[in-house]
């Protein structure tokens, strides 16, 4: 997209981010054809939140399309749960583990500490991690639509939240953002430990729109979380409304090509990214970026109806 002059009000754009330091990540000059080292400033936090029951008001505007998507979920959802044991962490306790590991504690031998165990459904072994655009332009109304991208976009994730957690598959969401590139914004809305509960929700329902969309850095972060996932298959899926920007950046190149990159280094750790885009001249730049991974949803309002469908249609 091209990059809106920045109105949020001035609290939001001198606050630094507090908490975490910042994590640096080069960027591609494809002029140079070289990484520019440690270039980018990414900041990461866990997003405010905000009332849970907004995103359960939404789920019930939804409910005949929810109960639509549950039909299709039902094909798609494995019926068998397989027991994986010897477990630090877990959903329950091993029993068995468990009294062993007190006997050897009592008889004065090192202990087990494996003594949970979780469950993974068979045949589907899946992480996905949501990308969303949160840059200033999501504020926008769309053309025939009354209501803007941003809450378009705030609909769609809740049904998509909503059905990956009744498959049961790994996923976790986060928002992003730029102010240059010394200060891109990621917020975590939903962790992969994470079930869709009120405090998810209510993280969802407090999203914001401001700033730019420098994309490849973003990507990068997410990779990072994503690619250290045990799965048989990663899915990066990025929901965006335009091509990526920022107002340092005068090249209208320059990000488009370092988003590029960022996906082919996607693609190395065994990631496959996907672009939802909500643009619609899209087709001017998405494939440069994406190749033919990626949907431009042109009907901007159909994007609740949309986002799970295609969701389903990838990881079928």
């Amino acid at each position: 997209m091209r990059c809106l002059t920045l109105n949020q009000n001035a609290k939001n754009q001198t606050r630094k981010l507090e908490g975490l330091p910042p994590r640096h990540y080069p960027e591609w000059d494809y002029k140079a054809k070289t990484y520019n080292p440690d270039y980018v400033s990414l900041y990461e936090s866990l997003h405010p939140g905000g009332s849970a029951a907004e995103i359960d008001a939404l789920l019930a505007k939804h409910s005949s399309l929810a109960k639509q998507l549950k039909r299709l979920l039902d094909m798609l959802k494995p019926q068998q749960l397989v027991r994986i044991r010897y477990q630090e962490e877990g959903s329950e306790l091993d029993l068995d583990v468990a009294i062993r590991s007190l006997i050897d504690f009592k008889s004065g031998a090192q202990p087990d500490p494996r003594i949970n165990m979780s469950h993974r459904t068979d045949g589907r072994d899946l992480a996905v991690m949501l990308l969303i655009d949160l840059s200033e332009s999501v504020d926008q109304i769309p053309v025939g639509c009354d209501q803007s991208i941003l809450q378009l976009s705030k609909e769609a994730v809740t049904l998509l939240g909503w059905a990956i957690e009744q498959l049961g598959d790994a996923f976790a969401i986060a928002g992003f953002s730029s102010n240059t590139r010394h200060e891109v914004r990621y917020q975590h809305i939903k962790g992969y430990s994470e079930h869709w509960d009120d405090t998810v929700k209510g993280r969802l329902a407090a999203i914001e729109a401001g700033w730019s969309t420098r994309m490849g850095a973003a990507i990068r972060h997410a990779s990072h979380y994503l690619g250290a996932r045990k799965a048989d298959k990663k899915l990066l899926l990025i929901l965006t409304d335009g091509e990526p920007s920022d107002i340092d950046v005068s090249d209208d190149r320059q990000l488009i090509e370092d988003s590029r990159k960022a996906v082919v280094e996607a693609d190395q750790q065994g990631i496959y990214t996907y672009c939802i885009n909500l643009d619609p001249k899209a087709d001017e730049y998405v494939k440069d970026i994406f190749g033919n991974q990626y949907t431009v949803i042109d009907r901007v309002e159909r994007l609740p109806e949309q986002l799970p469908k295609l969701f389903m249609a990838l990881t079928k």
